[in-house]
């Protein structure tokens, strides 16, 4: 969800539910770390492996996207962007993952937060660290990274196919999407996905993005469809309920392709 006209809400990083109580921190690599965990044959990592989970208070769920990172092994700990100031350290984590958000990074009322999420994205970049963005997180590491980011001359919101150019890894649909803002994607960076209003995935070195929500479940559309979401929904003519009913048709399948980009992800 990115840009969407919620209410802003100010929180306390923490650990998270998968490492309330972080251990000493182990140096990255240069170039290319190694994982903490070790794969085994046939998938998956031996041992816990550390990952930094970015996101606002409010909606601070990886989803699919999580629960299959989690399955190969990766504990988060919870980063909320409202107080970057008390992030933990970016060494010792293997992947950074990077969640929606009802900001704008050309927001000024949040261009200080926008300023230390891009300069964690540009370090873990440089480490080698991978890096996976979704929506807002795709926006805010294409702004990082080079690219640029700016108003969309139409919203996308629902469920939508999109274009791709690795059917095997980013499969065409359906994809659930909830934005207002579209990204040029960063120099260097290989498109891999797009839609008639923008690119919908690129990756550049070991960092990835979708501007489509992989992650989104049930229960996310059923936060996302509440309160102000639904007032959001009746101004451009979209009946929540309606979009539940898609949303329950369509997760099933969505889901495979969420583990699927994950597996993809992990494997390269």
């Amino acid at each position: 969800m990115s840009t969407c006209a919620a209410t802003r809400t100010v929180c306390r990083g923490r650990a998270g539910a998968d490492e309330r109580m972080p251990g000493p921190a182990e140096p990255s690599g240069d170039v290319r770390p190694t994982p903490s965990g070790r794969r085994r044959p046939g998938g998956g990592y031996r041992g816990r492996v550390r990952a930094l989970l970015i996101g606002n208070q409010n909606d601070l769920d990886p989803g699919f996207v999580g629960e299959r990172f989690r399955m190969h092994g990766f504990a988060f700990s919870e980063c909320f962007r409202e107080h970057p100031g008390e992030w933990p350290s970016l060494e010792g984590h293997d992947l950074v993952l990077l969640l929606g958000s009802e900001w704008s990074v050309y927001w000024p009322e949040v261009a200080d937060n926008v300023a230390a999420e891009a300069a964690l994205i540009r370090d873990a970049h440089a480490r080698g660290v991978p890096l996976f963005g979704i929506c807002f997180g795709n926006q805010s590491m294409a702004h990082a990274l080079g690219g640029t980011v700016e108003r969309a001359r139409e919203p996308e919101i629902g469920w939508y196919d999109v274009v791709s150019d690795v059917p095997e890894v980013v499969a065409e649909g359906p994809w659930l999407q909830w934005h207002y803002d579209v990204v040029t994607v960063p120099p260097g960076a290989t498109e891999l996905a797009r839609s008639s209003v923008g690119p919908q995935a690129w990756q550049l070195g070991r960092s990835f993005c979708t501007q489509f929500h992989p992650e989104a479940d049930e229960s996310i559309l059923l936060r996302w469809t509440a309160g102000v979401g639904v007032d959001e929904l009746d101004r451009i003519g979209i009946s929540a309920d309606a979009l539940m009913v898609e949303t329950r048709a369509n997760t099933p399948t969505s889901r495979e392709h969420a583990e699927r980009l994950v597996d993809w992800f992990l494997e390269r």
